[in-house]
């Protein structure tokens, strides 16, 4: 095996389930490459959409963690994908651009630098303060506080896999200007309706 990594595997080599699940879904490497593992596809995709689709954090909350772990993981791939949701659901170029700097509180509000220092300290030092999870806590409550985790441990796992398995970014953008919940809604409608 070279540096190169891994190459995504073809229809042909996925299970039948494999290539059921990902035809539901917007074509992204990340899924094709996931599929590559079949029993680890479905629970991959349950945690993000729920994530996605949570219910404690706004989109915009949430796609300003993602942004930061992506950042801060060098994942080129979550980066590039999650820009165009996080423009989707209303951050503008500064917001996209200030959690990719070294000071983040400078160009965000109080809760999205709150969501930066959280995300750095789940992604450089595994845990939260216990300062900060206070603050977390006292913001968004013990369930906001456990979503915003559950977030930026999720994203931390998923850089970690695209960058070790080095997926490839699509050539052209094939999320347009969908955005996170809309992409979670219709691939649920289209995985309930193939049962």
């Amino acid at each position: 095996m070279t540096d190169t990594g891994f190459p995504l595997p073809t229809d042909d080599e996925l299970t039948p389930e494999a290539r059921e699940v990902i035809a539901a879904l917007p074509p992204l490497n990340v899924f094709r490459a996931v599929a590559a593992l079949p029993a680890s596809l479905r629970p991959f995709l349950e945690l993000g959409a729920s994530l996605l689709a949570g219910q404690n954090l706004t989109p915009a909350e949430r796609e300003l963690a993602i942004l930061r772990v992506a950042h801060l993981t060098e994942a080129g791939y979550e980066r590039r994908q999650h820009e165009q949701l996080a423009a989707a659901v209303g951050l503008d170029a500064g917001q996209i651009a200030a959690t990719a700097s070294d000071d983040p509180a400078a160009g965000l509000d109080a809760d999205g630098a709150l969501i930066c220092a959280a995300t750095d300290e789940i992604t450089r030092d595994v845990r939260l303060s216990d300062a900060t999870l206070a603050r977390v806590r006292e913001r968004w409550g013990d369930d906001g506080a456990r979503e915003l985790i559950l977030t930026a441990a999720y994203y931390n796992m998923v850089s970690r896999y695209l960058e070790s398995t080095r997926v490839p970014l699509e050539e052209e953008n094939v999320l347009g200007n969908a955005n996170p919940e809309q992409l979670v809604r219709e691939g649920r409608e289209r995985t309930e309706s193939e049962a």
